[in-house]
């Protein structure tokens, strides 16, 4: 092989190698919930509810004031963090550097760049390889899932609609949208990869080992609509590695009930009986 050749083939494979890297060292310091549910909140006493009722990490949230929303308040990290030892996510506008800089520097456990605040630039989405904290990404479809992990994202959230108390359809319909891309994807011969790679901008390598694991590559959480132990099985028995469930859970009657019976319901979602505990009692 010449030198131009070599040169080529260390320029494709060098920042791949150190982006790998990065992620496993990374995974080492901040490691990702698995196989749990994460709860929005806004108010400390509900961070401990969560807390208490087995959540993997909770989501700040606040009020949308003046007809706008933006990232929390970063002195309200510091003390949700004296409150609960579970990880703390809190949101900034997709594309909005500055806010994420903020973020990370105030010591938030994981960033979301969520669209649920809107998008600040419409033509990027944050670098999330130029941040040592690991970022959260919504996406509706496998073509956005893969690029989203492509800018560096380490967990992806296929999104519903969460405006609508309840409604699941639509985060079922997204949900069974990528795992049966996914499944396409595992039967496709190399060519046809190679093709799906060259009209969706995706990396070959990342659209090869997304087929070979039958998976997305990252932690992929569903979200919008969940309010029950039955929905959040639901997600899980879609595939799905765990669940959001919005601040609405809080304004139920026994929010602790009902966050525990959906925490049961992540873990055990394939047990019938441990499901009809999980739902019992909660006045639906």
């Amino acid at each position: 092989m010449d030198e131009d050749a070599i040169a080529k083939v260390c320029e494709f494979i060098v920042p791949r190698i150190r982006a790998q890297s990065r992620m496993n060292a990374l995974s080492s310091r901040t490691p990702m919930p698995r196989g749990g549910a994460i709860f929005e909140v806004s108010r400390i006493q509900d961070a401990k509810i969560a807390q208490e009722a087995g959540a993997c990490a909770i989501v700040l949230s606040q009020s949308i004031c003046f007809c706008s929303s933006r990232m929390i308040d970063p002195s309200l990290i510091a003390k949700f963090k004296e409150a609960v030892s579970i990880p703390i996510i809190a949101r900034v506008m997709v594309g909005h550097v500055v806010e994420a800089k903020i973020l990370q520097a105030a010591g938030v456990d994981y960033i979301d760049e969520s669209e649920i605040l809107g998008t600040a630039d419409k033509e990027n989405h944050i670098n999330k390889r130029n941040f040592t904290c690991p970022f959260i990404c919504g996406s509706t479809n496998l073509d956005e899932a893969l690029e989203r992990i492509t800018e560096g994202a380490a967990m992806i959230r296929t999104q519903g609609i969460v405006s609508i108390c309840g409604d699941i359809a639509t985060t079922v319909q997204n949900v069974r949208s990528v795992m049966e891309d996914i499944r396409l994807l595992q039967n496709m011969s190399e060519g046809a990869r190679l093709e799906f790679s060259r009209m969706t901008g995706v990396p070959s390598d990342l659209a090869a080992q997304t087929g070979r694991m039958g998976k997305l590559p990252v932690i992929h959480f569903a979200a919008g609509g969940i309010v029950t132990p039955a929905d959040a099985a639901f997600m899980m028995d879609l595939g799905c590695d765990g669940v959001f469930v919005g601040p609405e859970m809080f304004d139920w009657p026994d929010p602790y009930k009902r966050a525990r019976g959906i925490v049961m319901a992540v873990n055990r979602y394939n047990d019938p009986n441990a499901l009809v505990v999980a739902m019992s009692g909660l006045n639906l």
